[in-house]
């Protein structure tokens, strides 16, 4: 294995404020290089975020972006700490150090929400929550990588369901 293969999340982004954790797997090649979760502009992560929180994420700066997800009692991270991953799939993880997913939630007694963006962060982060998961309302929603093919329409559905985390009353009017 080759260093340049070998991929590193980002820093948790939580304060005290945390309700909801979004845990995806690991960040993909794109957002990697841009230094940004969910920095690959395919990525549905920044549109769907806007229906859940109705705030309009995507035109925002990345910083913006953020702060926003903070004010709102959203954090995110990512399940796996570091691993072996040609390429983007989550299917290519190979060798990995996972997060230590109870220490943060520990640190932030407030989340009393988590929710992973895709199968392989809700494989991996139950498995490492093991039975505190049973403290937590989970929410295992469709990845909103570009991989995963089902419509922007059917992961906004699913995705809506992270009001009940956040307690935000959900709109009459779902359109697309």
């Amino acid at each position: 294995m080759t260093d340049d293969l070998r991929k590193r999340c980002f820093d948790p982004v939580v304060d005290e404020r945390t309700r909801l954790l979004v845990l995806g797997s690991l960040p993909g090649e794109k957002s990697l290089a841009v230094q940004q979760y969910y920095g690959n502009r395919q990525n549905k992560f920044w549109a769907l975020m806007s229906e859940v929180l109705d705030v309009a994420l995507v035109p925002l700066a990345y910083e913006a972006r953020l702060q926003t997800l903070l004010a709102h009692g959203v954090g995110l991270w990512d399940v796996v700490a570091e691993a072996h991953r040609p390429g983007s799939l989550d299917s290519a993880i190979r060798d990995r150090n996972d997060n230590d997913l109870p220490a943060l939630l520990a640190r932030y007694p407030n989340i009393h929400t988590i929710a992973f963006n895709g199968g392989t962060a809700a494989r991996l982060g139950l498995k490492r929550l093991g039975k505190q998961a049973r403290r937590y309302r989970i929410f295992n929603l469709p990845s909103s990588s570009p991989a995963y093919t089902l419509s922007y329409v059917a992961k906004r559905d699913a995705w809506l369901a992270l009001r009940l985390g956040l307690g935000v009353v959900e709109r009459l009017n779902s359109e697309p």
